[in-house]
Order: structure tokens, then C-alpha cells, then sequence
């Protein structure tokens, strides 16, 4: 797959998901909403390391800077 995140949208999902893991972990989240946060937040690891996030492609979005 085409990468289409920048380095700004990487950085910023990585940082949320591992706010998300530290909230569920320490319980200050809990019960249904932690779930699909913390699934949320593995989503959010995957596309961020993978730097593809398959929500943009239909839509043609790219965060990532053009090269000359």
C-alpha cells in the first residue's frame, strides 16, 4: 500500500494510543468504552507504525509532505 500519513498524524496517533494503553492499564478506564478505546489505540499503533491509514484512501487523503 501507498503510505499517505505524515509525520505529524504518525506522531499524534502514537502518542494517543499509548494514552489510551496507560489509562486502561492503570484502570482508570474501565468497562465497555475501554475496550474499544484500547482496540482504537491498537488500530491507531498499526496505522501509525505502517504510516497507511485505509480510512483515507477511499476519500484520497494524504498527510504526507509532497517531494519535489
Amino acid at each position: 500500500m501507498k503510505q499517505n500519513m505524515g509525520t505529524a498524524d504518525r506522531i499524534f496517533r502514537i502518542s494517543v494510543a499509548v494514552i489510551i494503553t496507560a489509562l486502561y492499564f492503570t484502570h482508570v478506564l474501565s468497562g465497555p468504552a475501554a475496550t474499544i478505546l484500547l482496540t482504537v489505540a491498537v488500530v491507531f499503533i498499526i496505522t501509525g507504525f505502517m504510516s497507511v491509514c485505509p480510512l483515507y484512501l477511499p476519500f484520497g487523503i494524504s498527510t504526507k509532505a509532497k517531494r519535489k
